[in-house]
Formats: C-alpha cells, structure tokens, sequence
C-alpha cells in the first residue's frame, strides 16, 4: 500500500509520463499513430535525438507553475500570518509561465527577475521551461488579457471567455496534493477551489467542473480517511455527486454526469478493445471529454499504471492531456513506487517534478514565529530563486 509521500510523487510524475508518452501523437490520427509504432499503438517514449529526453508538453510546465504558486502563498501565509485564495497565487504563478512562452530565460534575467515587477516562481530558473510545446491558445490569451486587467477575486463570476478546452482540467492535480480535507465541507470548498483555478483560463462551465472533479479523486486518493477505505469507483461517484450539489441548477451539469456515468459503465460493460471505449466518449479536446477518457483508462487499468497511460494517448484526439490526467490518477492511486522504471528513465525534468512533488508532501517547514528555518524553502518561495541561482546573484551583487 503507497504511503502519501508515494503517492504524492505518483501523481505528479505519472501526469508528467502521460503528457510525455502523449505529446509526440497530440495531432495524428489513429491511421498515422498505428501506422508509424505499429498495432499497439505508442507504447515507449520517443525521445528528442538531440537531448536524449522524453519532452514534456505544457500541461505538465502549467502543473509545475500550479504547485509552484500554490506553495508560495502558504509560505506567504505563514510568515505573515495572512493568506488570499490559492487562485490568486496560482494565476501570478501562471504569469511566470506566460513569461517562459515569451521570452528567452536571459531576458526575464534581465527584465524581470531581479526587478520590483520581478517573476513569483523559482521554476523561472529552470532552463528547459522557456520551450513552447504547443501551449493552449485559450491560455495564452486569457492570461494575457489578465495580465493587463484589473484583480479578479472569482474566476467563475468574472467568465472571460466561453472555453471548455481541457487547459483547465490538465493543470489542477497539485490542488489536491497540497491541501488535506477530512471532511466533506472541507473537500467541497477544494473542489470550488480547482474549479476556480481551471476558470482562471476557460470560462464554460465545461470548462471548470470537470476540474473539481478530478480535484476530488485525487484528494480521496492521496488522503484517504482512516475508517473508509473507498474503491476508485466509489470515490468517482462520489465526485460526481458532490461537484452536481456544487453546482445544482448548472444548465451544463447534466452533460459531465452522463460522460462521467458513460466512463465508468465502458470501463465494466464496454468493448474488449479500449479505442472502441474510447471513441464513444470523445477525442479528449475539451475537458469534460478529457476527463471521461481518463476516467475510463483508469477503471478499466486500475492496477496496471502502463496500460492504463498507454490506452490513454493511442487515438486520434488529445493524447497529452487525456495521457497526464489518467497518469495523474493512477500515480494517485498506485504510488510512485508502482511506476515502471521505463517511464522513469529519460523523461524531461523529472528531477523538478520530483522536487516539486516533495515540496509539496513537506509543505512549508517555515513561520514567522518560529524557531526552525529553512534556507533552501526560503529561497524558492520566499525569494523565488533555486537556492544557487540565488547564491550566485547575491555573490554576483545583483540581488
């Protein structure tokens, strides 16, 4: 049985194998993906020739910028004994991701990190996250029409568009690693919270919903309670109807029951063939559908993390994003541990993920009051640096 610390791991880095094994076929077609690895469809990484790596998309960059946030506002909180929303240290961190996807690391050097209006994350000191691996135009706009905007306090009020793309949905898993609920209230108001974070970019209700959603699986995978061990159909259930009392009287909410019902009946009744189950429940583009194949992939696999990323990425629709939810969810589920060594192997990063992920299993060691200090903590998110990009800085009298 994964212990949290593993789980918390697995779902951050099993999201991160999704995307990676998904990324290279986002855009073909089923003719074109079996046609180039053949009838089993992709099964292993392909890697860039130059660096040897399985490269991750933007929906494993924007989860990164989502704990990243999430963690400096409860540092924020502890030494000053005030903390806003998650949302509101989320979006400043998407900014920071803004920035990657606009400018060269020198640049923000240069213009940004070491000035007043410097960036909010230590993820800006990571060379490989100034890549562009077809980040989401919905994305990209909204954070750009909130970067010139006013301060907005409730994304799902404020509606800056009409999207239901599945930008919001891939993003939100440090959510629920992050913050611990014991009770049902407590898991209603987190999974209002990933709604929010999703709304940040996609405005329909499609949009955001399925967001809380997956919010809520995650959060009884990782923090099961003592007394009520739940299977991974029961806490899907569960999901469903605690995100349709959130939302009763949503004119869209019957539309992400029905695929949430529709996943879980393919994943026991449905075809032999996962592709055929697939179809039936859309290409993954839009969140509602991105989530309905993750639910699906991960009953149908429930113990086989491998088969259940693999079923996941092998159609015609969006391969990264429906490949990093299902991962999300079976990491959750197994643990680090029970990934293959395969996946551990080359993939882009991993060392960040992984430091990301225990970042948030620690959570922050530090307080306005109190006696233990943390100097590595305190610079990625208090001074938002690695600690030796900030040593070089301070010794280079640029800080």
């Amino acid at each position: 049985m994964p212990d949290k610390s593993d789980k918390i791991r697995g779902c951050l880095f099993g999201g991160a194998v999704g995307d990676a094994l998904g990324y290279p076929v986002e855009f073909d077609g089923e003719r074109t993906i079996f046609g180039k690895y053949g009838p089993n469809g992709i099964t292993e990484y392909e890697k860039n020739p130059r660096s040897g790596k399985a490269e991750i998309s933007d929906d494993t960059q924007m989860s990164l910028f989502t704990a990243n946030g999430l963690l400096v506002g409860d540092t924020r909180g502890n030494m000053r004994g005030v903390q806003g929303a998650p949302r509101g240290y989320v979006e400043v961190a998407y900014q920071d991701w803004l920035l990657t996807q606009n400018s060269s690391r020198e640049e923000v050097d240069r213009h940004e990190r070491f000035s007043k209006e410097g960036g909010h994350s230590w993820l800006l000191d990571v060379p490989e996250l100034y890549a562009r691996r077809a980040p989401g135009m919905t994305c990209l706009s909204a954070l750009r029409q909130e970067r010139s905007g006013s301060y907005i306090d409730d994304y799902i009020k404020a509606k800056l568009n009409d999207s239901k793309g599945c930008g919001g949905i891939m993003r939100v898993a440090p959510l629920a690693l992050n913050y611990q609920m014991d009770d049902i209230e407590g898991m209603k108001e987190l999974d209002l919270e990933g709604a929010q974070l999703a709304a940040i970019t996609h405005g329909h209700s499609l949009g955001y919903m399925p967001a809380a959603v997956l919010v809520h699986i995650i959060g009884r995978l990782v923090y099961p309670s003592e007394d009520n061990q739940m299977t991974l159909k029961e806490i899907i259930l569960e999901a469903r109807d605690t995100v349709a009392e959130i939302f009763d009287g949503e004119k869209h909410l019957p539309e992400l029951t029905s695929i949430i019902d529709k996943a879980i009946d393919l994943s026991e009744y449905g075809s032999p063939d996962d592709i055929d189950n697939i179809h039936q429940l859309g290409e993954g583009w839009v969140a509602e559908e991105t989530l309905g194949i993750a639910l699906y992939c991960a009953l149908r696999h429930q113990e086989d993390f491998s088969a259940g990323v693999i079923a996941a990425v092998n159609h015609k629709g969006d391969s990264d994003s429906t490949g990093a939810v299902t991962g999300n969810i079976l990491g959750a589920k197994l643990g680090y541990s029970a990934i293959e060594d395969k996946w551990k192997k080359d993939l882009e990063l991993s060392d960040v993920i992984l430091e990301m992920a225990d970042d948030l299993d620690k959570g922050c060691p530090i307080s306005e009051f109190g006696g233990h200090w943390d100097s590595d903590w305190a610079a990625k998110y208090l001074d938002m640096h690695r600690p030796e990009v900030l040593i070089k800085h301070q010794k280079d009298g640029q800080a």
